[in-house]
């Protein structure tokens, strides 16, 4: 029996205070991501505050992470024990953590790869290197290194009369830049765009700017993901909202 001294909300009163279409509510819900509403007795779908928190819980949760993360992690969050909860969203801190310290890294890769012209200008024959070589130097597997080949973005000599592979100067500093930018996380595509400029016109602001762009989303993610903290809280523990107006369509 519905307690009548808690507020209750139709479906498009409760999507109009978290800023969802009617229908949307009723997909969320479909999804788990937040509880199945009670019914009435014409059958309606009555929802509360945990409903309200769950929603706008998802909805800060989406902008932090992506729709389609938030999407798998609301129903755990509403079915695991607290601690289980509380864990997921700690997680969630530190790969933003992890992420921030891996684009840095590969910042600072880059900038070292790009200043040290006297690669191409002093490179000895013999300081020429195998793939296999190359690859512990970059701390990647050989068949990354035949990938990148096969999409063009590094292309090493081959030897006459055995065809194997051997690594030159300008090779090796493409090399490394594409190892830089895929430890920043970008793909494929965006990193031949890069080096295809370096080739043409030895533009390498492109290259930072990616990175520094990579570095710029996730502060925007972590200040997202606090902006959500409010909203877990509420979801989590139960509190209620800070006044009644919270519940009140309109």
């Amino acid at each position: 029996m519905p307690n009548p001294q808690v507020p209750r909300l139709t479906t498009a009163e409760i999507g109009r205070l978290a800023g969802y279409s009617t229908q949307q509510v009723r997909d969320l819900e479909r999804l788990g991501i937040l509880p199945a509403a009670e019914r009435a007795r014409n059958g309606y779908r009555q929802y509360e505050h945990r409903h309200l928190a769950a929603l706008r819980a998802y909805r800060a949760l989406a902008v932090a992470i992506g729709p389609v993360p938030a999407r798998r992690l609301m129903p755990v969050l509403l079915t695991s024990p607290l601690d289980v909860a509380a864990e997921r969203i700690d997680d969630l801190h530190a790969a933003l953590a992890r992420d921030r310290a891996r684009v840095r890294e590969a910042r600072r890769g880059l900038d070292a790869v790009l200043a040290d012209t006297r690669v191409t200008a002093d490179f000895d024959d013999r300081d020429a290197m195998t793939i296999g070589e190359l690859a512990q130097a970059l701390g990647v597997r050989t068949s990354a290194l035949r990938h990148w080949e096969s999409e063009g973005l590094v292309i090493p000599e081959r030897l006459p009369a055995t065809q194997t592979r051997r690594y030159r100067a300008s090779a090796i500093a493409e090399a490394r830049i594409v190892a830089a930018l895929r430890g920043g996380g970008y793909r494929i595509p965006e990193i031949a765009g890069v080096l295809d400029r370096l080739r043409t016109d030895g533009d390498a602001e492109r290259a930072r700017a990616m990175l520094d762009d990579r570095l710029a989303g996730l502060t925007e993610r972590s200040i997202a993901l606090l902006a959500a903290a409010s909203h877990l809280h509420a979801l989590l523990t139960g509190s209620t909202p800070r006044s009644g107006a919270d519940l009140t369509p309109g």
